[in-house]
């Protein structure tokens, strides 16, 4: 399950009588206030993904887009339609371009991701997680593709913003990236996976310490049958990995099989820092630990060190779930903001998990006073004015873009920028302001 899915689960009798059986877990109420560290969020910006035009970093396509776009269009003068004009099928395939298509919508995610972070700084945000899907495909045992060839330029520049700013970027590669699993095809899947993760990295070019802040977080994975036999073959495969992917390589407890207390020997045996999940941590109870926030205190320094030994700014996630969640599996899914601050050290990077992005951090940041708080405006707008809208022109014309009330077009570097008064904030419910009602 997506744990910011809109899907809805019914819990069966056995799961509920197990929840309700369950003791709550032991809470701390320490907040790390005054907030020293940057706060961030995942891959997507709902304020920007819903500008006129559009701003993010996930466009993506199916392996049939690819092939289907090695045929040129049928009038190869004119832009693509989805109708009116199409690769034509009957023209000899071009393998080549084919690739040149999945690289454009690859750069088109890399250029916006310029805006994403300059809108961020101007908001007080200072960490992102890339998105996985910003190159799609490039890790495909047939379809992949390297970037240095074709998108290195773009993400230097990219970089060069990222260390102008002091953001903090990182990475976070799929579910089915598992060195602990039994089958080949799978280790060599994920080999492929982290390779393209550590080369849109590099290809950054980042200074020195956001060069080693800039990790890639990945979980265990599956237990197949045996958590001893599992991690030994983990132990293997990251003998095998590359010393770059070792240096950026950081394990993350998942809410489902491997819990701190199964990473954290692990992590320090091989020298891997460890992602404390507070959200996941909670949801894995066993009853004789009675795990919370409070119970994990006593080992806080033993993570810490993870990270310190390797010069790496430690970092944490955060989410909470859903108020009616009762059952294990109700809880993994996220709830759209979270109301507090886990009892974490003050001067550390917190990624919050969150359905609304970064509505979840505004909401952060105006309820505790957070560093940043003051650039954003608390009262939203019901109608936006800083995107470019397509109106029909006078008859005989051909359609126009305009600006806010008719204006002439806003330019590009204004597009989705909030306004001069920085309304970017939306209440919890109030998602129409942010997609105005046509």
């Amino acid at each position: 399950l997506d744990p910011e899915s809109d899907a809805e689960m019914v819990p069966d009798e056995e799961e509920l009588v197990e929840a309700l059986h369950r003791l709550p877990p032991v809470n701390s109420p320490t907040l790390p206030l005054p907030w020293k560290g940057r706060l961030g969020y995942a891959c997507l910006n709902t304020y920007l993904r819903n500008s006129n035009p559009p701003i993010f970093c996930s466009r993506t396509c199916r392996i049939a887009s690819i092939l289907e776009h090695r045929h040129p269009l049928a009038d190869p003068t004119q832009p693509e339609h989805p109708t009116k004009n199409r690769p034509d099928k009957n023209q000899p395939a071009d393998v080549e371009r084919g690739m040149a298509w999945v690289h454009a919508l690859g750069l088109a995610n890399a250029r916006d991701l310029i805006k994403l972070l300059r809108w961020n700084d101007r908001y007080g945000i200072k960490f992102l997680r890339l998105s996985s899907e910003m190159f799609p495909f490039a890790s495909h045992g047939e379809y992949g593709y390297k970037l240095s060839s074709f998108a290195g330029p773009t993400l230097r520049e990219v970089g060069k913003l990222v260390a102008t700013l002091g953001h903090r970027v990182t990475t976070h590669p799929g579910q089915f990236t598992q060195f602990g699993s039994p089958r080949e095809s799978v280790i060599a899947g994920s080999i492929r996976d982290l390779a393209y993760h550590d080369e849109l990295l590099t290809l950054l070019e980042l200074p020195d310490q956001l060069d080693r802040d800039a990790v890639m977080i990945l979980h265990m994975g599956g237990v197949f049958g045996d958590k001893g036999e599992t991690l030994d073959r983990f132990r293997a495969n990251y003998a095998n990995l590359s010393p770059s992917i070792k240096r950026r390589l950081v394990l993350e407890n998942d809410d489902v099989s491997w819990s701190v207390h199964d990473l954290l020997p692990i992590c320090e045996e091989l020298n891997i820092p460890l992602v404390l999940d507070w959200h996941h941590h909670n949801i894995i109870h066993d009853p004789s630990i009675r795990e919370g926030t409070a119970d994990i205190l006593p080992i806080l320094p033993r993570i810490a060190e993870t990270w310190r030994r390797k010069g790496i700014t430690q970092k944490m996630h955060y989410s909470e779930p859903c108020p009616d969640a009762i059952t294990g599996r109700q809880r993994r899914k996220h709830s759209p903001r979270v109301s507090t601050l886990p009892p974490c050290g003050n001067d550390m990077d917190l990624m919050i998990e969150a359905k609304d992005k970064e509505q979840a951090v505004f909401e952060l940041m105006l309820n505790f006073k957070l560093p940043g708080f003051e650039k954003v405006h608390p009262i939203a707008p019901y109608t936006r004015d800083d995107w470019n809208k397509l109106v029909k022109g006078r008859k005989g014309n051909s359609d126009q873009i305009l600006g806010p009330g008719g204006r002439d077009a806003l330019p590009d570097d204004m597009i989705g920028m909030g306004g001069a008064e920085g309304r970017v904030y939306w209440p919890l419910g109030m998602e129409e302001w942010l997609r105005p009602r046509k």
